[in-house]
């Protein structure tokens, strides 16, 4: 091994070269970018990694029960700790578990790193076994994708993976490495110089374009800052505040942005969208100018397109270009990281103020502050007496508090979390936005945990979800990483039940989960027993008198992983609902209600 110095773009480094395995070149690699952790399993063409991965001080591999999880776990990871996730991973179905994963943090920008095995690089195209073509497969929902058959290019491609994984747009990368690339001997050399001539994100905004928005924000009657989640992934969220609280207009935090913006903050309207306030959704549609930060005009939040905002100009700021007018006409483009864009609309509207250009407000709070007194959240307590889950999920967020972790599954319960925890810093709810995957949480809660092993972490999931990855518990058992999960258990697929009793005359085809009323056991599985089985604690509660104490219980266990069987009322539903292809204006609050728009009672 040899070391000299060397002069690079980040000062003096010492150049390491050294003879080894293409296998030790990729450990090497991942040390030397900082890797801690790898959720993966191994298999045969992954298998020459794992030989010196045992060797390795620095990466702590941890052994999942499946492929997705792994990817997942990988996405919880890099969402609390701001650093690229990684998953690994052997070729063929090994790599095709990971898809879904990959897919859901190609949705969400989730900065994620993704190393798979591949057959021999002379069997590449022979339909050899366990061979598939992730690469091509992947090559939709990731932001690059390597296949790489030889071993000298193995380091400076795990170096290429984690930077544009984690510059730019955050996203996943896929690194396919071939087995016989693995296996041979090449000369190891750190660090490397990256062959990436077209990847040139844009982070600085244009200023012509701030100075335009910021215009438009003082002229405005009515505007609205709609916030997404790259405000997060910049690290943006003091930055909104002060801009928020300069302009004095209302704030809406989308589902991936929730946090964003302290939900207790005054100008704080709430989330907006298919399940959000009416607030938040009103203050959208009747608005006169649309400042979108990090936000993709999804259609979850919009509804009906040509129904939405439709009196409203629009400023799009967002980092990636493809973003900007994709579903809506940007009146004023501003590509740019969104840290710098606020940044420098603070001091543009600073300036507009200070030359006596300040918009007036007063009339669109008097009708917002209307909106949002006469139709706050809530829920009705079941006639029956049993358990409402908005109940169940509102006292978890009372009783862990600001500082805890929330992850979500995806269906009713991931609505009721974002509607009835109260999110008062930025990172604290992961959830499953854009792919809206079934099974997120228990592995999403692993990894997050992992990442923050000091901080209390609960899986908010429902027992469809719950049933899709729990036998990640397995691992949480194992490797010492006590996450605590609450499965919403109404023995439906709950959201699907809702959509069955609005749109398809409660006819509840394949949702119910249970066997028939009258048959026991009812519930299969028993999750306490379940639980137990993984090496976990298991609990039960099925009375409102009951969850403090359950609640307080297991967060009083932290040296084990804890599931609590909440068995909910199976009609509970999501309300206000945009039903899907309609238009904002037509929310309902309940079944048959719908808000006065005009004069909010």
């Amino acid at each position: 091994m040899t070391r000299h110095s060397t002069g690079t773009s980040q000062g003096t480094q010492t150049m390491t070269t050294e003879q080894m395995t293409g296998a030790q070149a990729l450990v090497r690699a991942l040390e030397n970018v900082g890797v801690d952790t790898v959720f993966g399993i191994p298999g045969g063409a992954i298998l020459p990694a794992y030989d010196p991965l045992f060797d390795s001080r620095k990466v702590r591999h941890i052994l999942v029960r499946h492929e997705q999880g792994a990817g997942h776990a990988a996405q919880g990871y890099a969402m609390v700790t701001g650093k690229v996730g990684v998953c690994m991973a052997t070729s063929g179905p090994g790599a095709t578990n990971l898809v879904t994963a990959i897919s859901d943090a190609y949705m969400d920008s989730v900065p994620l790193v993704a190393i798979t095995g591949q057959v021999a690089s002379r069997q590449i195209g022979t339909d050899a076994f366990q061979e598939a073509d992730i690469a091509g497969i992947t090559m939709p929902i990731t932001k690059h994708n390597f296949l790489v058959t030889k071993a000298e290019d193995i380091a400076r491609t795990i170096a290429e993976a984690f930077h544009i994984a984690s510059t730019g747009r955050p996203g996943p990368v896929l690194v396919d490495i071939a087995k016989d690339a693995m296996q041979a001997t090449c000369t190891f050399e750190w660090p490397v110089t990256m062959q990436l001539p077209g990847y040139r994100p844009v982070t600085r905004p244009h200023s012509k374009q701030v100075r335009e928005a910021a215009r438009l924000i003082v002229e405005a009657e009515r505007p609205v800052l709609y916030v997404g989640g790259g405000v997060l992934k910049a690290g943006a969220s003091a930055e909104l505040k002060v801009l928020a609280e300069l302009a004095g207009a209302p704030v809406v935090t989308t589902l991936m942005a929730k946090g964003a913006l302290p939900d207790s903050h005054p100008l704080h309207m709430g989330m907006p969208g298919m399940h959000g306030s009416v607030g938040a959704v009103g203050a959208l549609q009747k608005a006169d100018l649309l400042v979108a930060l990090g936000a993709r005009f999804d259609d979850r939040v919009t509804g009906k397109l040509d129904g939405f905002a439709p009196y409203a100009k629009v400023v799009h700021a967002d980092i990636d270009p493809a973003e900007i007018s994709k579903n809506r006409h940007a009146d004023v483009p501003i590509v740019g990281d969104a840290r710098e864009v606020i940044a420098d609309l603070i001091v543009a509207l600073q300036a507009e103020q200070e030359a006596g250009r300040k918009g007036d407000y007063t009339a669109w709070w008097r009708q917002l502050n209307a909106w949002r007194t006469t139709y706050p959240l809530g829920y009705d307590q079941p006639e029956d007496g049993s358990l409402a889950p908005q109940y169940v999920i509102e006292r978890i967020g009372e009783l862990a508090g600001p500082d805890a972790y929330y992850v979500a599954g995806v269906g009713q319960h991931q609505m009721w979390a974002a509607q009835f925890i109260k999110y008062e810093r930025p990172g604290a709810f992961l959830n499953s936005g854009g792919a809206g995957t079934m099974g997120y949480a228990v592995p999403a809660a692993m990894g997050a945990k992992v990442g923050a092993p000091d901080a209390q972490v609960w899986a908010i999931d429902g027992d469809g979800c719950f049933q899709m990855t729990n036998q990640e518990l397995a691992t949480c058992a194992i490797e010492g990483i006590p996450v605590k999960i609450a499965v919403i258990n109404n023995g439906n697929l709950g959201m699907v039940r809702q959509w069955q009793t609005l749109f398809y005359n409660e006819r509840y085809s394949n949702t119910d989960l249970q066997r028939p009323a009258g048959e026991r056991p009812r519930f299969i599985p028993d999750f306490v027993k379940l639980a137990e089985a993984y090496g976990c604690v298991g609990l039960r509660c099925d009375r409102a008198e009951d969850v403090d104490d359950v609640i307080a219980k297991a967060m009083e266990i932290n040296d084990s992983p804890v599931v609590i069987d909440f068995v909910v009322h199976q009609d509970a539903m999501v309300w206000p609902m945009v039903a899907a292809g309609t238009a904002n204006d037509d929310i309902k609050i309940a079944r048959d209600l719908a808000p006065d728009w005009e004069n909010g009672d």
